[in-house]
């Protein structure tokens, strides 16, 4: 907290009073920002996990100097305020260059040593153990061990290291004849042809592809609001594919965050870019598109950030880091590399203009004809429909002076009165206009009565007027002009039934729905009367009296009519008074036209003349059959025309609006300096990240691979490397990994190789209570890691033991069994159409991922939304999750095909099928105790089943010929899938 001082007493200031009551309030106590204490002399010369603050003699050098010093109110310090007088300035600048005479000999003072995370990692020799060791990992383990009195445990047995490989590999669990091969093979080096065969797998790229795309927040929907569909899949296959074909993690860094600014960049690394493309696009009404951009940005640069530096950037995004050394700048700085994106807007029409970034078309080769061949003829109709004729001209003249005239059809009422149900005032005008005054809730009903003369009629119009006393010019009453009608009643005599409509139109298409018609007056450049139509079912004799009711109920605010008038017609076409949008009318009746007005309305009226309607409808088809080819798009990143530097505004405490000053390309220089020849844009930023300077790169990368092999990384909190977060528990030892997987060229499949081949990974799970209480939570590894399966890997590994898993790789997400009602979200009207044939059976990484409505059995799982990016899923253990694998009818069909599989392929006994199906769930054979409760659970089943046959009949199936049998099985099938064995990791 800033505290300054009186100009009065600054005479009498001494320079560590300065520092101390303008600075400490930040730098001092257990937690001092940037590890920096500036609140006595032995701490300010031990500086912060930057280095240095203050060098005597060399106040130049000092960095508490150049920040205090600054213009720059990102960098500037005190944060807060007016920062520090020109005369404080001026006497620590002299203080210093004088050697700081109050302050302790530098060599005397223990220095604050950098925060580890930003210094290189060193690749140390292994220490030298007393225990077996295969690799280095094991001597770095060990040595930690031994310190403690403990070492490693056993090998675990080969049905687990088979079992244990394939779901660390490939995600799926070992068939029982892979385990046997496995089991059978007697050569020195079976356990290392196991490895190279699982990383070989064209299934390994899948299961590696499932926490990549947590941290890239990949979904299959927009997110927010109407979470609307997009095509994404095509990315998610890039990851797969790139990760099969072990693409060096650097390249695929590079290719991911800038592939389309590669010189002759693929379709493949163009489609890579979808990684910034996962973002969510906000496409609710009324959303400014400038802030709602600038959240994309905000997105990218926070993902970017943990993805590859391990860093709560976020915070940065309203003031410096409170622990790190990250400033505001850093954040805008970073942000500028994405600023120059290419982009277009497009019109949602009744809402709003949204920013809309590239799609990519994949055309196959007779797709790519046929889509010419229909784009020309596109074009064609285009340009017919865009051109204007004498013909046409004269038809638009003719249609001009019906459409004037139909004004005259139109009778008011007389002897008019209006009253309002809860509070709001009506007055009738001379003109009959009416005017709502007073209460303004957010129900309202209107009733009208007036008299017209006897005749024909056919329908009624509302006119919603616009008038300066009301908000914004009106015509309705809430804060913007705008009004929300959602029932008409008319009564053409007092008791008579109401008058059914066929039709309801109005100037500006927004009708039907909920709401009968609502108006946004925000979206018209100026303010204009809007009408309302209401068709007759069949024209009838009106008898003088008419009473209207208009109900106006809103979700929000009132919205009710401010200004109206109401009419009535006999009309054969009564729907002509609305064949014109509301603007237009200005233009339609106006006697001098501008060229420009003149161009808008002949638009129009092409997009209605009845000699162009086929022309329109073969349009129509024609784009059909376009959109029916099914040519599959991706998106993906591009970067504006121009050579216009990437710059962007800081935003005083995060705010979109609060633009302050500007900066550019940049990254924070205390990770690694920026090499003078990288481009500032996206390809730079990629480079940088990439690079064997940036210290962050590869630990990151490294100790996220760790967690998915034992349970949590070497530094618990992979979020966070600050230093707010976990120390590693075993530091030496990350960085012989970040070194090793670089001098391996970036290699992820040696990585996990080395990982698997060492005597750490290869314990049994089984613990001692002497390692209990050394090492409760398994951070020293002393044991083989223990812990549940991920929610999309305990679904692959259900239908696998079932026999159901269909193992095709890649293309469109699929819709697998879900409960009723999940999509039920309200302003969308999609529904979720399940799969037919084997889609039903995909892997769950190939599951359609909604963000507002996620598939639920999933979810119970500790999956996430996939709304932002998330670099550790909790594990979490609850009812709910043993009820969804009992219950759920996707895990009890798949009870009823292992109960299937069972009685075909495991032979003739109980006994033997009993041990095929344990095989089948655990990938190893049952031990005498478990075989006989598994065969007493099956002869009480069979009993219950033969007293309940209905019930047996309903669990076995139509199919079944024998009932009591097959649901006897099916039940101790459904015990087995929800074995804690069957779900977890160990």
């Amino acid at each position: 907290m800033l505290l300054m001082v009186s100009t009065a007493s600054l005479n009498a200031q001494q320079p560590l009073e300065i520092l101390k009551t303008s600075c400490a309030g930040c730098h001092s106590g257990p937690k001092p920002a940037a590890r920096l204490q500036l609140d006595t002399p032995e701490h300010i010369l031990a500086g912060g996990q930057t280095g240095d603050a203050l060098v005597p003699g060399n106040a130049a050098s000092s960095a508490i100097i150049t920040r205090i010093s600054s213009t720059d109110k990102a960098t500037r310090m005190p944060p807060f305020g007016n920062g520090l007088t020109a005369d404080q300035i001026a006497i620590l600048r002299d203080w210093v260059d004088k050697g700081a005479p109050e302050l302790p000999k530098p060599e005397t003072v223990a220095k604050v040593q950098k925060h580890w995370a930003y210094m290189k990692p060193v690749e140390a020799n292994p220490p030298v153990v007393k225990g077996p060791s295969r690799n280095a990992i094991d001597q770095f383990l060990l040595a930690r061990l031994e310190s403690q009195g403990l070492t490693f445990q056993n090998e675990a047995n080969r049905e687990t290291l088979v079992r244990r490989l394939s779901l660390d590999l490939i995600g799926l669990p070992p068939t029982p004849s892979e385990v046997a091969q496995f089991l059978n093979d007697s050569r020195p080096d079976a356990y290392d042809r196991l490895v190279d065969r699982l990383l070989a797998s064209p299934h390994y790229g899948e299961r590696w592809a499932r926490p990549w795309l947590d941290l890239a927040r990949y979904a299959d929907t927009n997110g927010y609001e109407k979470d609307e569909k997009r095509t994404m899949w095509k990315y998610r296959d890039w990851v797969i594919d790139a990760i099969n074909r072990d693409l060096p993690y650097d390249q695929f860094t590079i290719e991911q965050i800038a592939g389309d600014l590669l010189p002759n960049a693929t379709t493949a690394q163009k489609i890579a870019t979808g990684f910034h493309r996962n973002t969510m696009l906000n496409e609710e009404g009324g959303v400014d598109k400038d802030e709602s951009y600038f959240e994309v940005m905000v997105d990218r640069v926070n993902t970017t950030s943990v993805v590859w530096l391990g860093s709560t950037m976020g915070c940065t995004q309203c003031h410096n880091h409170k622990y790190d050394p990250f400033t505001q700048k850093d954040y805008y700085s970073m942000m500028a590399f994405f600023s120059h994106a290419a982009k277009t807007p497009k019109d949602y029409g009744d809402t709003s203009v949204k920013w809309m970034e590239p799609q990519l078309e994949l055309a196959t080769a007779t797709q790519e004809e046929k889509r010419k061949e229909l784009r020309a003829k596109i074009d064609a109709l285009d340009l017919k429909l865009k051109t204007s004729t004498p013909e046409l001209e004269s038809e638009q003249t003719a249609w001009e002076r019906q459409t004037i005239e139909s004004r005259k059809d139109w009778r008011a009422l007389d002897a008019l009165k209006g009253s309002a149900l809860n509070g709001a005032k009506l007055s009738v005008e001379p003109d009959g206009t009416i005017q709502a005054s007073g209460d303004n809730p957010r129900e309202e009903t209107y009733t009208i009565e007036g008299k017209l003369p006897k005749g024909r009629f056919s329908g009624l119009r509302i006119e919603a007027l616009p008038d300066p006393s009301l908000p914004r010019g009106g015509p309705g009453r809430d804060v913007y002009g705008n009004f929300i009608v959602t029932d008409v009643r008319v009564e053409v005599a007092s008791g008579a039934k109401p008058v059914e409509w066929s039709r309801q139109l109005s100037d500006d298409g927004r009708v039907g729905g909920r709401q009968v018609w609502s108006v946004d007056a925000s979206r018209e450049d100026v303010r204009v009367p809007r009408q309302m139509v209401l068709v007759a079912k069949a024209p009838m004799g009106v008898d003088g009296l008419i009473r209207i009711t208009i109900r106006q109920n809103s979700d929000f605010t009132g919205q009710s009519l401010g200004r109206f008038r109401i009419t009535a017609t006999g009309a054969d076409d009564p729907s002509a008074i609305v064949k014109v949008r509301a603007k237009l009318w200005p233009i339609l009746t106006s006697t001098a036209r501008t060229d420009e007005q003149k161009k808008e309305l002949a638009a129009y009226f092409r997009t209605i003349a009845p000699s162009l309607a086929a022309s329109r409808k073969e349009l129509t088809e024609t784009r059909s059959q376009l959109d029916k080819l099914g040519i599959v798009t991706a998106l993906v990143m591009g970067e504006a025309a121009g050579t216009v530097p990437n710059c962007d505004n800081i935003r005083t405490r995060g705010g979109f609006a609060s633009k302050a000053a500007e900066v550019c390309a940049d990254v924070p220089a205390f990770i690694a300096p920026w090499p003078s020849d990288l481009p500032r844009n996206r390809l730079g930023l990629a480079k940088w990240l990439a690079s064997r300077d940036n210290p962050l790169t590869a630990r990151v990368a490294i100790n996220r691979k760790w967690e998915q092999f034992f349970g949590r990384g070497l530094v618990e909190t992979a979020e966070d490397f600050g230093s707010q977060g976990e120390r590693p528990t075993h530091p030496e030892l990350l960085d012989w990994l970040a070194v090793e997987f670089m001098n391996r060229g970036w290699s992820m499949k040696a990585l996990d190789r080395l990982i698997v081949t060492s005597a750490a990974y290869r314990q049994s799970s089984s613990v001692t209570p002497e390692m209990l209480k050394v090492d409760p939570y398994n951070k020293l590894i002393s044991r083989g890691a223990r812990f549940r399966l991920e929610a999309e890997m305990i679904r692959d590994t259900t239908l696998a033991a079932a026999g159901l898993l269909n193992p095709a790789i890649g293309g469109p997400s699929v819709f697998p069994y879900q409960p009723d009602g999940v999509w039920d979200v309200p302003y969308s009207s999609d529904k979720w159409i399940e799969s037919k044939g084997g889609d039903r059976y995909r892997r769950g990484l190939y599951t359609f991922a909604r963000r507002s409505a996620m598939y639920p059995s999933m979810i119970n799982f500790d999956a996430t939304s996939r709304e932002v990016c998330t670099v550790r899923r909790i594990r979490t253990n609850t009812p709910l999750q043993a009820l969804t694998v009992l219950n759920d009818p996707a895990f009890f069909e798949a009870a009823q095909s292992l109960a299937k599989r069972v009685a075909t392929e495991g032979g003739t006994t109980p006994n033997a099928k009993l041990d095929y199906a344990y095989r089948l769930v655990t990938s190893r054979a049952p031990q005498s105790g478990e075989l006989d409760r598994m065969l007493s659970w099956l002869s009480n089943e069979s009993k219950y089943f033969q007293a309940h046959a209905k019930e047996a009949a309903k669990i076995a199936g139509p199919e079944s010929k024998d009932a009591v049998t097959d649901a006897s099985w099916t039940m101790l099938a459904n015990v087995l899938l929800n074995l804690d064995e069957a779900m977890t990791r160990h």
